[in-house]
């Protein structure tokens, strides 16, 4: 691995390169903080890719394109003379120091849920009127629901054991069929919503992550899924012709490959 030396020089080049960039190429001159926000977002979803891929280099390399942008909105910070890459490092070092007085001053904690506790009292302490004003507003919708549920645990708001929250569970299901079987449209939205917000709750309390889980499900489907387009041409057979049964066939033989 680098020193710590060859570290900072590394990081420094990634300054140098990017001052260049800035100054000389036609399409990094015209960057503004909007224009690239829908880049980081792709940039990051490609890193989490990756990461649920656990291929180590291409996570090596998505961090590198993800500090990019970081780099980036640094520069452009600093031409207005606003805050630079070294403002923002000072900034996040001071956050994580207040933050962490468990470690840089005196406080106690027994284990990672009162650090969880401290770190929302903190936020709270700096000013913040609600925990949950730290929530994205555009975060998809389970992650947006994840972290509400654990940024109100983190102040004591949450059920004591998982069994009472799989009860809730039930409760939720038993709604949302009474919904369905009145047909108000709107309403059999609102209790499913609900079915889906207690279930991820549930998962947190089985030490699962929601999002994590649902797109292993989706990547399982997918590939069953291609197996059975694959195997139909192989008998030249199009979807669209084959039965139910006739495609269960091949799914089954897919789910025994994964075995």
């Amino acid at each position: 691995m680098n020193t710590r030396e060859q570290q900072l020089s590394a990081f420094g080049r990634l300054l140098d390169i990017m001052d260049e960039l800035r100054l000389k190429c036609p399409w990094d001159k015209k960057q503004t903080f909007e224009s690239l926000r829908h880049l980081t977002i792709e940039e990051t979803y490609e890193l989490c890719d990756a990461i649920l891929d656990n291929d180590l280099q291409e996570i090596k390399k998505e961090l590198g394109d993800l500090m990019l942008h970081l780099v980036f909105y640094a520069k452009i910070g600093s031409e207005t003379n606003d805050f630079d890459i070294a403002d923002v490092a000072n900034a996040i070092c001071e956050k994580l120091i207040h933050r962490h007085p468990h470690i840089y001053s005196d406080i106690v904690v027994k284990n990672e849920e009162d650090v969880k506790q401290n770190w929302e009292k903190l936020k709270l302490q700096e000013g913040k009127t609600s925990v949950l004003e730290g929530v994205p507003k555009a975060l998809p919708a389970m992650v947006k629901a994840s972290r509400i549920q654990e940024k109100v645990a983190g102040v004591g708001f949450d059920w004591e054991k998982p069994e009472q929250v799989w009860e809730k569970v039930q409760e939720e299901l038993k709604e949302l069929n009474t919904e369905l079987l009145r047909g108000n449209t709107d309403a059999i939205e609102s209790e499913f919503g609900d079915v889906l917000f207690s279930m991820i709750n549930y998962a947190r309390f089985i030490k699962v992550n929601p999002e994590n889980a649902l797109e292993r499900t989706n990547r399982k489907f997918i590939s069953r899924f291609q197996f059975l387009e694959s195997e139909a041409k192989k008998i030249n057979k199009s979807l669209h012709d084959m039965s139910l049964a006739e495609m269960d066939v091949f799914w089954n033989e897919a789910k025994k490959f994964e075995k």
